[in-house]
């Protein structure tokens, strides 16, 4: 399959661009303007946090956190290859606006299987294209093409970073792919993601507190089927008895369904299928006690306990259930492929003491309720303003 350029101008350029750069900073504040009209935020809602992260001042903010002022001179990193899971089709503009705001030339390798979001960011990166300085359309390039190793092999080459996203599987098959010598990789394997709900916590809450937790977890859960990376799969209930945590368990499904159904979210009759035969497995294996299919939308799963929790994804709006007494029970059972812990009503000195107790060991992120699914610049463990860039130091 050839290649297709999707955004930018064939062929590599020697243009020069500065960290921060002012013509990368104007293109990107049109850009996320567009991003923010109503028209694409109603079609996209995903695009709306998108252009919220792309706004001039937070550009601005990210900008100056890449400068120092100890005689030590901060430059681009050089050429940086993009390849994006086509999973989550918006991740691949959050990493290719950090690299370019950090002045670095790009190339971004689109999935051929991308579509819904990622045709608008596209289509919205051109209409962006015609106001911009001619060097944005040099330097930046969004390309799509199939499988073919000899592409691969070639920008590799080229680049002095590879930032890889997509799974193990996809970081494997991209590292055969030799770098120069000088360059290396910044990859995004496989991960996992928890919830954690203080059943305390939920008890004391009031009703409005409630449901907008629970709007909050529906968004982290369901946009893009639960399968991004920060998306919870198993919901841990910490603290009280275990009659408490059923209730609790029992009240947040309810509201769950009706917010899911409010938002007009569904799972499909095949997906439905594959959660059942998913769970019945892990059923099979002795990892889950008990099952509850109450719509296509939500299955809930009883697991035998907290070190049963399935790191594979079984299915959109799949949600196993396990009781313990603290967070602190959970340190065991996290481990390096753990990414993000997404909590609703625990103390911040529960959660501080959680964090210390991983000491590094797992879990890059801990954020509340509604939070999973917003990208930083500090993401996987990655200050990724700083990856994009490099050090020069003087002594005189």
């Amino acid at each position: 399959m050839s290649m297709h350029y999707r955004f930018g101008e064939p062929g590599f350029s020697d243009d020069r661009l500065a960290v921060g750069d002012a013509r990368v900073l104007d293109f990107l504040s049109r850009f996320a303007r567009k991003l923010l009209a109503p028209a694409v935020a109603r079609r996209h809602p995903e695009l709306g946090s998108l252009g919220y992260f792309l706004r001039p001042a937070e550009l601005k903010r990210t900008a100056d956190r890449m400068r120092r002022d100890d005689n030590t001179y901060v430059f681009p990193r050089g050429n940086v290859f993009h390849v994006p899971p086509a999973n989550v089709d918006t991740i691949f503009v959050y990493s290719w606006a950090l690299s370019a705001l950090a002045g670095n030339h790009n190339v971004v390798r689109i999935s051929t299987r991308s579509a819904g979001a990622a045709d608008t960011v596209l289509e919205t990166l051109n209409a962006t294209l015609p106001d911009a300085d001619p060097v944005i359309a040099r330097t930046q390039k969004m390309i799509t093409y199939g499988r073919d190793d000899k592409l691969t092999a070639e920008y590799s080459a080229w680049c002095d970073l590879r930032v890889i996203w997509g799974g193990d599987s996809a970081v494997e098959a991209i590292r055969r792919h030799p770098l120069r010598p000088s360059a290396r990789d910044l990859t995004f394997p496989d991960r996992t993601s928890w919830a954690a709900l203080s059943v305390p916590g939920w008890r004391a809450a009031d009703a409005s507190s409630r449901r907008n937790a629970v709007a909050g977890f529906s968004n982290d859960a369901y946009w893009f089927d639960q399968a991004a990376c920060s998306s919870p799969r198993t919901v841990f209930l910490v603290g009280g008895e275990s009659a408490q945590a059923t209730a609790v368990q029992e009240e947040f499904l309810t509201l769950l369904a009706e917010v899911v159904a409010q938002r007009g979210w569904v799972v499909d009759a095949a997906m439905a299928v594959e959660k059942r035969v998913n769970a019945y497995g892990l059923a099979a294996a002795g990892a889950v006690s008990a099952v509850a299919f109450p719509d296509n939308s939500i299955t809930s799963l009883a697991l035998s306990g907290p070190g049963e929790a399935p790191r594979r994804w079984i299915g959109a709006g799949a949600f196993p259930f396990a009781h313990v007494g603290s967070l602190t029970e959970l340190v065991p059972a996290m481990n390096r492929q753990d990414q993000t812990f997404s909590h609703f009503g625990f103390a911040p000195a529960d959660l501080r003491a959680f964090a210390e107790a991983l000491g590094g060991r797992g879990v890059d992120r801990i954020v509340p309720f509604g939070s999973a699914l917003t990208f930083s610049a500090i993401w996987d463990g990655y200050d990724l303003p700083h990856e994009f860039t490099r050090l020069t130091t003087l002594e005189t």
